[in-house]
C-alpha cells in the first residue's frame, strides 16, 4: 500500500503531502467492491503511518483530539487496500474493505440521506447494542 506519483512508482516516489496547519487532511473511505462512499475523517501524518503499517484505516478525531482506529470499539473495521492521493496531495481516498457499517449511528455509509432528509442508506446494525 503506497501512495505513489505515478502508477509505476514506489515508495521511494512517494508523495508529498500537503497537511494544513493543524496537520490534517480529509480521507474518503470508499468501499473497494461496490465504489460506495462510506465515510469522510480527517488524517493526520502519525494515523496514515498507522494505516500504512497495520492495513486497518486511522483517522485522527478533531473532536476529542486523539488517533482511533475505525473500529476499534465496534468491530466495525476497515482494512485498506489502497491510498490514494488527489492531484494537489491535500486529500485521500482510503480503499477499503468494511465490515459491518461504516457509520457511528448504525447505517452501511455515512452519507445515508439526502440534504432533504430522505433517508437512502440501509441500517445493518443497532448502535445501542454496539456502543453501550
Amino acid at each position: 500500500m503506497t501512495a505513489d506519483a505515478d502508477s509505476g512508482g514506489t515508495d521511494r516516489d512517494a508523495v508529498d503531502l500537503a497537511f494544513d496547519d493543524t496537520e490534517y487532511i480529509p480521507a474518503v473511505a470508499q468501499d473497494i467492491d461496490t465504489g460506495e462512499v462510506l465515510m469522510l475523517a480527517y488524517v493526520t501524518p502519525e494515523a496514515l503511518e498507522r494505516t500504512r503499517e497495520t492495513g486497518r484505516a486511522h483517522y485522527y478525531s478533531r473532536s476529542r483530539e486523539e488517533l482511533w482506529q475505525k473500529g476499534q470499539s465496534s468491530g466495525h473495521v476497515q482494512h485498506v487496500a489502497d491510498v490514494r492521493v488527489d492531484c494537489d496531495g491535500d486529500a485521500l481516498l482510503y480503499l477499503v474493505e468494511q465490515e459491518g457499517g461504516a457509520c457511528h449511528t448504525g447505517f452501511e455509509s455515512c452519507f445515508y440521506r439526502t440534504v432533504d432528509g430522505e433517508v437512502v442508506g440501509e441500517r445493518v446494525f443497532d448502535p445501542d447494542d454496539v456502543y453501550e
